[in-house]
């Protein structure tokens, strides 16, 4: 008989994956870097407790293997990383500056901490000012900022929590006039002269 082998027998789950346009796929919530040119591609992934692997569709071979990473996680190598933060990500945290001082820093802290992957956050915040106005959202980063909880997820879950009414019609400005007098004034200019008797 044959000694036993050193490591015990590793069990492996088996599934296809779509490699998405960040160049990342996804199993059981995390998020893992597949060589370039494979955007839009799906690979053969094998996966347990311990280890992730991407194989290549057509030989079956190994391309990558990672360690398992935590839900919502990203597994990157370094020579994959961007080496400069590229103009659409400056656009976007310009955008978020403009909208709002809190707004701003969160954004920023969330790319300060993510990097490139950071930006499905940002992308998540700035739908959150369509949705929720940029006064709630502000008030809401401030509150991850100031909890330290720097993330998308935080203000989305505060703002689902505390929602605010919508703000009622004012006058705002005393140079505006009451909606009534271009009522009457309208009523005015278009009534007609009486019949002048003959």
């Amino acid at each position: 008989m044959l000694p036993l082998p050193v490591e015990p027998f590793r069990y492996y789950q088996y599934g296809d994956r779509t490699v998405h346009l960040d160049g990342h796929l996804e199993v059981n919530g995390a998020y893992y870097c597949a060589p370039p040119g494979h955007i839009g591609h799906v690979l053969p992934v094998q996966w347990d407790e311990h280890h992730v692997r991407l194989m290549d569709p057509q030989t079956k071979q190994l391309m990558r293997e990672y360690r398992l990473q935590e839900r919502g996680r990203y597994r990157t190598p370094i020579e994959y990383m961007p080496t400069r933060t590229p103009t659409t990500t400056l656009q976007l945290l310009a955008m978020a500056a403009h909208a709002g001082k809190n707004v701003g820093a969160l954004c920023t802290a969330i790319h300060r901490d993510k990097g490139e992957w950071g930006v499905k956050g940002i992308l998540g915040v700035r739908s959150l000012l369509r949705q929720h106005g940029a006064i709630a959202v502000d008030d809401a980063c401030a509150a991850a900022l100031e909890m330290c909880v720097p993330t998308y997820r935080f203000v989305r879950r505060y703002l689902d929590r505390n929602p605010k009414p919508p703000l009622a019609l004012r006058q705002i400005d005393p140079l505006i006039r009451e909606l009534t007098q271009y009522r009457d004034h309208i009523n005015r200019m278009t009534k007609e002269p009486p019949d002048e008797p003959c």
